[in-house]
This record gives structure tokens, sequence and C-alpha cells, in this order.
């Protein structure tokens, strides 16, 4: 998309211009008219110079697509000038999120290739649209510009900072789901089927798949000695007086579930309306969908969410406040270690019913104090 204007140096021409022919021929100085009707060629001539395609090939990209809260993110444009005779003068704006971002483009000469990077700010978390991209072509004596609009729009997710943590405590697995039995040794949760080698534990045969494949099977155990977390983080409103409290703890929450999958630890992320449910199964990659649900998440409405029986190992509950304490300790005291961390400006370290309750005014004062009083 193409567009020629003036500038506000070039209608103050114009207007000096038609005022000067007008007041010349009303006193019948030539000399007065004829600066008039230069003033207002020279806007026609500024006009002309933009009217014609630019001879330049413009590309735009944006590194990198997702990026942490804060993180360095990056636009450059890159200019190629394919005239031989004459140098190009660009103004460019890029929009972010509905914001203005101004691009600086030198003189680009002709023949020669300029490449301009400028930040894009990722102080908010979420989907941010960047573009279009706007080139302003000068004209002669900055009289009139034309506009190209570069129409290609991108997206760059903005995830939560993870922040450094220790890692979890050692959990309790159970036995059986629903059951109340724990195992210290030797996990009992089934998470596989491999077939039988000399020397495996006739224990651990798989009958019933032996049964109908004819081969023999050993089933392969959850570990007991590899916690399973989950992390129910509350996403009431109401729970945070302060919107930036918010951030932390989404930024707690992000930190607990990325240190459990880097180290191999299955994790279920939870938030306490119930719009979040994800699970990131043991020897994952890495939290990539756990953050990427995060990076949308909104404090909204109530919600009383609860964690399944069968996460109840190391259950992490990340509230504010302002949050119902009680009721989120309750649920934390079902797992077989319970941890609230509460982004509170009143900072401490209690006990409440079992459950280990951390209280420190930001999300790095809050993993510290996990890494001190729970990680091992």
């Amino acid at each position: 998309m193409k567009g020629v204007r003036l500038t506000g140096r070039g209608l103050g021409a114009v207007v000096l211009g038609a005022l000067l022919v007008v007041l010349g021929l009303w006193w019948r100085y030539p000399g007065v008219v004829g600066m008039g009707v230069a003033l207002v060629a020279l806007v026609v001539a500024g006009v002309l110079s933009v009217l014609s395609r630019a001879r330049v090939q413009p590309r735009r990209t944006v590194r990198p697509r997702t990026v942490q809260r804060l993180g360095a993110c990056a636009g450059v444009v890159e200019l190629t000038g394919t005239s031989k005779r004459f140098p190009v003068l660009f103004d460019a704006f890029d929009q972010v999120a509905g914001d203005v971002v101004p691009v600086d483009i030198p003189v680009l000469r002709a023949g020669q290739t300029v490449k301009v990077e400028y930040p894009i700010p990722t102080h908010t978390r979420g989907l941010l649209p960047v573009g279009p991209l706007t080139l302003n072509r000068r004209g002669l004596a900055g009289l009139a510009v034309a506009r190209t609009v570069l129409g290609d729009v991108v997206e760059v997710r903005v995830v939560p900072r993870v922040l450094p943590v220790r890692g979890l405590p050692g959990g309790v697995r159970r036995g059986h789901v629903g059951a109340d039995e724990r195992v210290e040794r030797g996990g009992t949760d089934l998470v596989g089927l491999r077939e039988y080698v000399p020397g495996d534990d006739l224990r651990r045969l798989h009958w019933a798949t032996s049964a109908r494949t004819g081969t023999l099977m050993v089933r392969e155990d959850a570990d007991p000695a590899r916690p399973h977390l989950a992390v129910l983080l509350d996403d009431h409103a109401g729970g945070y007086p302060d919107a930036a409290r918010f951030e932390d703890a989404v930024e707690v929450a992000a930190s607990l579930v990325t240190v459990a999958v880097a180290e191999g630890h299955p994790v279920r992320l939870l938030t306490s309306s119930g719009a979040v449910d994800v699970e990131v199964a043991a020897g994952d990659a890495d939290a990539s969908a756990a953050l990427a649900v995060l990076a949308e998440l909104k404090a909204g409405p109530a919600g009383a969410a609860s964690v399944p029986i069968r996460d109840l190992d190391v259950v992490a509950v990340v509230c504010g406040e302002a949050s119902d304490l009680s009721a989120l300790t309750l649920e934390a005291s079902r797992a077989s270690v319970g941890v609230v961390l509460a982004v509170d400006p009143d900072a401490g370290i209690s006990s409440s019913g079992g459950v280990l309750v951390l209280r420190a005014p930001d999300a790095e004062s809050l993993l510290s104090a996990w890494g001190t009083a729970v990680a091992r």
C-alpha cells in the first residue's frame, strides 16, 4: 500500500507561496509573486520526487518469536537500494501491540544495503502483534513523503520469566492410584512395558500382557525417588491487590514447572479457575507447552479446581496475599508434600497443618525461600 502526502513543512510552503502570490498581485509586486510561485513550484517538485516507485527492496524479520518477559527481542529491517544514481531517505515506524516504535534508517546510497536492528518491547506477557512496518520516503527538501506499508504482521509470544530455582524435595509416590499406602522403594505406578531379559525380577512380570502377546513382558514402574510435581496457581484476580504480584506468581509457577521438567520429573500445571490443566510427562524435552499457556493467562473470577488424586505427591500452591489461604492450605495438605508460596509483602516461613507456607514480596525472594526451606 502506498500514499503520497505533504509534510508540515510542505503545507507551510504551499500556504506561504499562495499568500505571497495573492499579496504580490494585490500590491502589484512582481518580485513577491515570483517568490510565491517559486515556493509552490518547489512543493510540486517535492511531490514529483516521491511519486515514482522507490528503487529499493525492503525486508523485515523479527527474532525470536518466543521470548521470556523482559527478554531480548528485535526486529531487523534490511533495505537494498537498486537505484544506480540517487540516494534515498527513509523514516520507518513499526507497530507493536498498537504502540509506535520508531526505526532509525540511515541514508540509503545507490546500490547499498543497510541493515537496522531495533528492540521489540517485551514487558507484557501474551501474543504481541508486530507490524505492519511503515516506510516514509522523504522527497525534495522534506516537503512531501511517500508512505509504503509492508503488510506482514507477525506474532511474538512473550512467556513468563523463568528464574533460577533449586530442585524438588523427595516425593513419596502412591502405591496405587487413590490408595493410602506409600512405597519408599520400587515404585508401583506403571509407566511402560518391555520384553523380559534374563535377570529381571519375575515379580515384575505383567502377566495379562504376556498372555495376550505370547511374549514375557516386564512392567516399568515410576521411581519414587523422582517426585511428581503438581503446581496449582491461584488465578483469582481478587487474590492480587497489585497486578504486578500476579506477574510474580505466574513467574514462580513457570520457574517451578521448568526446573522440574528439566530434571526429568512428571509435572502437572493447574489453575484454581480450571482454565489451565497441562501435563508434562517425565522425560519431555522442555516445558514450552506449559509456558505457552501461561503466556496468555489472565487473572479472572474465583474457582475451586482441585489437584487430582494421582498427582498428590509434591504439590506447590502459588497464590497472592489476598488469596483464600485456608482453602489453599487445605488443598496442599492432601499431598505427601505440600507447600504454599504466597506473593506477600509480609515475608516469612511458617507451617500450617503439615503444610509449609512461604511468604515473600516477589518471585525472586519466594524462589529463594523455596531453595532454602524445601528443595533438597
